[in-house]
């Protein structure tokens, strides 16, 4: 047997795998800022948003919208994919008492990552199922995206849930953007602050954005 028949492919690597992370941390991390920077229409009024909900729809003659969701699903399976691959050899390679040891060099975001990214997957559905299609809403109107924003969140446990869901946003961007930026061969003692800064400040602007908008609704700042 061959050297090429036996060894591994570059996706059943660990760098491999971690190269994935990366790249689809790039798409998701993209995904998640624009998102913010539309939803910030919220504060514009009714039709400033729902001009820029048919923008996204009608993108491309109607086509544009449909890449973009294939490239998100895309993102998403390959990034949940590439975690759950290094977890599970992560554990697999792990010698007895290396816990506790990384346990302690390890920072809170670091050792939450996997809880945070379980939460936020099914978040997204959630998600999807309250403002995209409508099932989990209270009074959905197709034809109204700021109508459906505001009824939305005007539901205490609606809001509470996307609270709690751009905290653990937050959690899991601040490490993900360190480990994405070290992955891409970014790490040097010369710009790690700036690395440790851009990924604080990142986290924090896009999950507070966030958290503004069910907190601005359920205080009347944003209404119908």
């Amino acid at each position: 047997m061959s050297v090429a028949e036996t060894s591994p492919g570059f996706l059943d690597t660990s760098v491999g795998k971690k190269v994935v992370m990366a790249v689809t941390g790039i798409v998701l991390f993209g995904f998640v800022t624009v998102h913010m920077l539309g939803n910030l229409q919220a504060y514009m009024g009714r039709e400033a948003l729902n001009h820029y909900a048919e923008f996204l729809h009608t993108m491309v003659h109607g086509g544009g919208i449909w890449v973009f969701r294939g490239v998100m699903l895309a993102a998403v399976v390959l990034h949940g994919w590439a975690a759950l691959s290094l977890t599970l050899a992560n554990r697999a390679a792990r010698p007895v008492g290396y816990r506790a040891q990384q346990y302690r060099a390890a920072t809170f975001s670091s050792r939450t990552m996997r809880w945070t990214g379980v939460f936020l997957a099914f978040f997204v559905l959630y998600h999807l199922m309250h403002l995209t299609v409508g099932t989990c809403h209270p009074s959905f109107d197709r034809a109204d995206p700021y109508h459906n924003f505001v009824t939305g969140f005007q539901q205490p446990l609606a809001a509470a849930i996307y609270v709690v869901a751009q905290v653990c946003l937050g959690i899991h961007m601040w490490h993900g953007v360190w480990s994405m930026t070290q992955t891409l061969g970014w790490s040097h003692p010369r710009y790690d602050t700036c690395r440790k800064r851009f990924a604080y400040v990142m986290a924090i602007l896009v999950a507070g954005v966030n958290i503004s908008f069910p907190v601005a609704v359920l205080a009347g700042v944003i209404h119908l």
